[in-house]
């Protein structure tokens, strides 16, 4: 995260941080398996209070991952990609310098051996 300005560094330390709990990870696949639902209907095949629920559900939107809309009474979470795709695309980013690196290890190495000879 080096080359990334900081607020991206922070955004995706924020993403990552919320997807470090598996209920919150669950809670993004009934999201994104619902479309959209309330902490209510998504409580229900946790094994969580509504109570906890809405606590994870704040985490996932302080990190930009669910954003809640007033409809009535109610208050109905969706998920938003795109937090998720930029720490995404931080990962492939260094996915790829990691395999750069590895790469020239290699190179180097073989380079060595053929010198040995």
């Amino acid at each position: 995260m080096t080359d990334e300005p900081r607020g991206a560094a922070e955004a995706v330390d924020s993403v990552l941080v919320a997807l470090a709990d598996p209920t919150r990870r669950q809670l993004l696949d009934l999201l994104a398996a619902q479309g959209e639902a309330t902490a209510t209907t998504l409580a229900e095949p946790l094994p969580v209070s509504r109570q906890a629920v809405v606590k994870h559900l704040a985490v996932l939107a302080t990190a930009g991952l669910v954003s809640g809309s007033r409809v009535g009474r109610e208050v109905r979470y969706a998920v938003r990609p795109a937090a998720l795709n930029a720490t995404a695309r931080w990962m492939t980013a260094l996915a790829a310098d990691w395999d750069r690196r590895l790469a020239n290890i290699k190179r180097v190495a073989e380079a060595a051996q053929r010198d040995s000879r």
